[in-house]
């Protein structure tokens, strides 16, 4: 029985838009369907049109596949990423043995990011740990620290590509080079393990501001878990999820400060990416 195991991801982090991401210990699994397959997974079986099994087909999966899953959809926790990524793994194990997972790490960010139209959802996923990628190719940022990673989730969904239709075509030279300036110390302060230049360097002006207007609850709940003391937070994905990072054992704190409007959950960074568990 080829089984996987998928860190859910948070992506953009900020000015990384579309650029950076970060793997967390929420974990899906996907499966291949066969004659070993327990009836709990036969129960999760998913139908072609799931994003896994797309995935699954693009990388030359045969047959069907089941999926468990506690990432919440359309919430901003790179559900569909984290689906593609685990279908497409299924495929490479399928044809090429066990040990070929870690091998193919190149071809699998390639299938999954065609098909998710952005690579920093499925980079995280794959890689696991913060992530950094040019859409192509992606290399982790190996971060000292082991914070708390507090996710506040409420209960509105939104659309990925909706929510990127409220984005602008171009943006003023100003602002390319202000989030150029906060993405570059933000790789910088993580690898370093700077806390202190987190809260700047997590400054956005391409896209946060604008999904704010759609979704003003995750504009006060980022506002609470700054004001908490948590290190930096940003709008998680396309959102409405927001997420911070704040010291280890922190993480109770700035949630119990958080608007009652969601729900939140304390996880850590997953630093294993996508697993062969079965």
């Amino acid at each position: 029985m080829t089984v996987v195991r998928v860190p859910a991801s948070s992506a953009n982090l900020g000015p990384g838009f579309d650029a950076l991401g970060v793997a967390l210990d929420l974990y899906a699994e996907v499966g291949a369907v066969d004659e070993t397959s327990d009836a709990a997974a036969l129960a999760k079986r998913v139908d072609e049109h799931h994003p896994a099994s797309i995935a699954f087909a693009a990388a030359g999966g045969v047959g069907e596949l089941w999926v468990r899953s506690p990432i919440p959809i359309g919430r901003g926790l790179g559900f569909s990423g984290a689906m593609r990524v685990g279908g497409a793994a299924v495929a490479v194990v399928q044809q090429s043995g066990r040990g070929a997972l870690a091998e193919r790490h190149a071809e699998l960010l390639a299938i999954t990011a065609d098909l998710e139209g952005h690579a920093d959802n499925v980079a995280a996923s794959l890689y696991g740990g913060v992530v950094a990628t040019d859409g192509t190719r992606a290399v982790r940022v190996e971060v000292p620290l082991r914070p708390d990673v507090v996710v506040w989730i409420p209960e509105e969904t939104t659309s990925t590509t909706a929510s990127r239709t409220t984005l602008p075509a171009s943006v003023s030279f100003d602002d390319a080079v202000f989030n150029v300036g906060r993405a570059a110390l933000l790789v910088a302060a993580l690898a370093a393990g700077d806390v202190a230049a987190l809260s700047a360097a997590t400054q956005d002006r391409l896209h946060q501001e604008r999904r704010f207007e759609n979704a003003p609850a995750s504009r006060e709940v980022l506002d609470a878990g700054t004001a908490a003391g948590a290190w930096c937070g940003w709008l998680s994905g396309s959102g409405p999820t927001v997420a911070f990072l704040t010291a280890d054992g922190e993480g109770a704190r700035i949630a119990a400060a958080l608007p009652q409007s969601g729900h939140t959950r304390i996880v850590a960074i997953d630093q294993h990416g996508t697993t062969l568990i079965g």
